[in-house]
């Protein structure tokens, strides 16, 4: 056979491969189940309805649809391809207990990938299990042990944010941005507690992780065609994107750092081995997660079948990085900026902060104070770092509803066909602000009122909400919901402790120029000034009390 011959013989394979997928493709969007759906109508014959959507505020889009076609409904994505949209909470417990029907889509994880590694954030299935020993509940719970001793750290470090947030509102007037500090603030506090590691992110402004995370963060307000092809179509995976420099600079940055950490924490435990003759408990000297996790993997009592490779270790501490650090510092800028928006919800907090008698507060002295705890909470409700994460099935399934749908053709259904490869939203800030569970003014940020003693986040119907804190779905919730929210929570606290001690905060913009784009985690941009990145620009002022 000539050469021309085995090239038109590959050409044609490689076309009818390509026209088979193509006719798979439409044939499972035209028998879809999700057809009969009340839902928007598609408003772009490649991005769906995923403009409208990204041009919006966060959420706000999908809790109009919510509010016109009901608790369940579908809309369009890349392509045409449906996506089942739901609030109803029987059928979100349903999705979330049921991890190995409903895992993160393959495009979600390769870009998460990209970020995280093979971390337990990303893997599925028995990947998930073989990691799942370092994470089990004997392992919480000495995790929470461990976030129990740390929690001094944020508010330590808190003290040093407040004195370099005193001198540069000196400068400016008395503004400043709070995002960028937060995040230097909060990776060197995870550095501690995650891994008795000075990051000194605060000292040095060029902190080279810091940049590594801004860069990988950084939201824009645009949508970007190259990163959705390579994620839809793995064959399309080595088309170049804007970003793609950048992106592999910082993640080669913090595959170094956590190398040397890795390096460290596994040098002392084999020390430690040496001298006791085996891994455990009782002889083991360092206490924090990398550790924790080290510790667990190499433990005599763990069969080898079930021991991570070290570059599934490894995978696990940007995880730890991002889930102590991004979320929170985002988290927390979202408190001061719901705090400048009510001068007596901030001024009433900081008088109870007040009442403890000391700038270095225990956990349980944070967790004793309502008032902290309902702005914490509300926080967490109105602004939840991640708004939306989506599922995809790997095999057919019937979702049961909790509240009946009609379809387009009159019919009452109390559960959805589901087939395998179809993709569902699990609307993170919707169900929290839904109007059906929290009134008709879920939307906004409600205080506890120290006089009457009522909690500002209390609803009768919240208690199904299938969530892992709060009856609130911030921290998700089933076997994949968030194993690190104690601390993030105590980290927080610590945080807005210190700070409304030290300041109070007004907006330095008007207030419908903050508007949340979301790479990750949800990040405030000036609407004005798109260009110039995330911001959360306050005007402080120092607390003078007498």
């Amino acid at each position: 056979m000539s050469y021309q011959q085995v090239s038109v013989s590959f050409l044609t394979t490689i076309g009818l491969y390509g026209v088979y997928k193509l006719a798979k493709f439409i044939y499972f969007q035209w028998a879809s189940p999700l057809n009969v759906l009340p839902g928007p109508p598609s408003t772009h014959f490649f991005y769906g309805n995923l403009k409208d959507i990204w041009k919006s505020e966060n959420s706000v889009l999908h809790e109009k649809w919510v509010e016109e076609y009901g608790s369940t409904l579908k809309y369009k994505a890349f392509f045409q391809t449906s996506r089942l949209y739901t609030i109803d909470l029987k059928a979100i417990n349903h999705i979330l207990m049921n991890s190995y029907i409903y895992q993160k889509p393959e495009g979600a994880r390769y870009n998460l990938t990209q970020i995280l590694g093979n971390g337990v954030l990303v893997v599925e299935e028995d990947k998930h299990k073989q990691q799942n020993p370092a994470f089990g509940a004997a392992q919480i719970r000495e995790l929470t042990e461990i976030f129990v001793e740390k929690s001094i750290q944020p508010c330590l470090i808190g003290k040093q944010l407040r004195d370099i947030w005193t001198e540069e509102s000196r400068k400016a007037n008395g503004q400043v941005e709070v995002l960028s500090w937060l995040s230097k603030m909060t990776l060197d506090v995870i550095g501690l507690a995650g891994f008795n590691y000075k990051f000194n992110a605060l000292a040095n402004e060029k902190n080279e992780l810091n940049q590594a995370f801004s860069t990988i963060f950084r939201s824009g307000t645009s949508i970007s065609v190259i990163p959705i092809i390579r994620s839809t179509v793995p064959a399309l995976r080595f088309l170049p994107a804007e970003r793609d420099a950048e992106t592999k600079l910082a993640r080669e940055t913090m595959a170094r750092i956590g190398d040397q950490l890795l390096r460290e924490s596994k040098a002392e435990i084999l020390a430690d081995e040496k001298e006791h003759g085996k891994v455990e408990k009782l002889t083991f000297k360092r206490r924090d997660l990398l550790s924790l996790l080290l510790r667990a993997n190499m433990s005599t009592d763990l069969p080898p079948s079930q021991r991570m490779t070290d570059d599934d270790v490894l995978a696990q501490v940007p995880t730890f990085l991002v889930a102590g650090h991004e979320t929170t510092s985002t988290a927390t800028s979202w408190a001061l900026f719901a705090l400048t928006q009510n001068t007596e919800a901030q001024m009433e907090l900081r008088e109870e902060l007040f009442t403890i008698g000391t700038d270095n507060p225990t956990m349980d002295e944070l967790n004793s104070l309502p008032y902290l705890d309902a702005v914490v909470r509300e926080t967490l409700r109105i602004h939840a770092p991640v708004p939306m994460t989506m599922r995809k099935a790997v095999q057919d399934d019937i979702l049961p509803l909790g509240e009946p749908v009609t379809d387009i053709h009159g019919n009452i259904l109390d559960g959805i066909k589901i087939k395998k490869g179809q993709t569902l939203a699990i609307p993170i800030t919707t169900l929290n602000r839904s109007k059906a569970i929290w009134g008709e003014d879920a939307r906004e940020f409600k205080y506890l009122s120290i006089s009457t003693g009522a909690l500002a986040t209390c609803s009768r119907t919240a208690g199904g909400i299938p969530g892992v804190w709060g009856n609130l779905m911030t921290f998700l919730g089933g076997p994949r919901a968030c194993i690190g929210y104690r601390f993030s929570l105590v980290e927080m606290k610590a945080l807005l402790f210190t700070l409304i001690r030290a300041f109070e905060f007004e907006l330095a913009v008007p207030a419908d120029e903050i508007v949340k784009k979301t790479t990750i985690v949800q990040r405030p941009i000036i609407k004005s000034d798109p260009e110039g990145g995330n911001r959360m620009p306050l005007i402080l002022k120092p607390v003078n009390r007498t």
